[in-house]
């Protein structure tokens, strides 16, 4: 689970040269040394149709798949996990008018801890511990790999957002790969309300959103030298659009390895601007 390593989803040679390259650690610390003197591209994104799902998991668990001197946020024993999945809206740089059009709108999910506070050398902001980040496109999941230390990222094989007037529905197939497996179908919901298991830890369903959607920065490690990257997002959730789901079928991949003690909560975020500000190593 904490290992990050790229396997191609599909067999044969172009996946394993794919694999080669996503993982060189000699062209990750070239791209490290120049690009950490350069100022920060910061990139942008129209984000919609967000589907958060978070199960409580024991909380001690989940500490051991953090480095040490890694704090996670946890009540009674309980932490969340949260898989969001979305589609992009012209990721990519910030460029002027129509322009941002010409940029693609891949699918992405991302699997992550809360943490109680940062780690030292951070500013003290919300901030997750990525476990996880998938994509369906391969020039994203090789372009993060290679210029990015905060999204180690896995290609699915195959990848689904639909977003009705009834229902929404994510799915993520591995084939092959190092992408870990995802299957979500919910309904919408007509009240927000919080179930017992999880009412005692935030009191009711606006500050349950409030903490899973806002945060302001992530940390991911970077096995190749033993440290952690920390980077800045702006991610401006408006909770009076989010609307609750209740969830008809969830299964994730990474569950075996941080079984729930909570049914899992539910919501969707119709639409948010989404920026990442930037990265650094600690």
């Amino acid at each position: 689970m904490q290992d990050n390593t790229y396997r191609h989803p599909r067999a044969g040679w172009p996946g394993r040269l794919l694999a080669a390259l996503a993982n060189c650690t000699r062209f990750a610390a070239v791209r490290q040394a120049i690009l950490s003197r350069l100022p920060f591209l910061p990139l942008h994104s129209d984000v919609r149709d967000v589907v958060y799902v978070s199960w409580l998991v024991d909380a001690q668990a989940a500490q051991q798949l953090l480095p040490a001197g890694v704090s996670l946020w946890q009540r009674d024993g309980k932490t969340p996990f949260t898989v969001l999945t979305y589609r992009h809206g012209h990721f990519g740089p910030a460029l002027p008018g129509p322009k941002c059009r010409l940029l693609p709108s891949p699918l992405q999910s991302n699997w992550r801890l809360y943490l109680d506070h940062t780690p030292p050398g951070a500013p003290d902001v919300p901030c997750v511990y990525f476990l996880k980040n998938i994509m369906d496109s391969l020039p994203h999941a090789l372009g993060t790999r290679l210029f990015s230390d905060i999204l180690p990222t896995h290609l699915a094989d195959g990848m689904t957002l639909d977003v009705s007037a009834t229902q929404a529905r994510c799915s993520i197939a591995p084939g092959a790969g190092s992408a870990p497996a995802l299957d979500i179908q919910a309904a919408f919901a007509a009240s927000q309300a919080l179930d017992a298991d999880w009412q005692p830890l935030f009191g009711n369903w606006r500050d349950a959103v409030a903490f899973l959607a806002c945060q302001d920065a992530a940390i991911a490690p970077v096995p190749r030298n033993g440290k952690l990257v920390f980077g800045e997002i702006h991610l401006p959730v408006d909770l009076d659009q989010v609307q609750a789901l209740a969830t008809l079928h969830a299964d994730c991949g990474l569950l075996a390895h941080l079984p729930p003690v909570s049914p899992p909560f539910a919501f969707l975020v119709p639409k948010v601007p989404f920026k990442a500000l930037s990265e650094r190593l600690l």
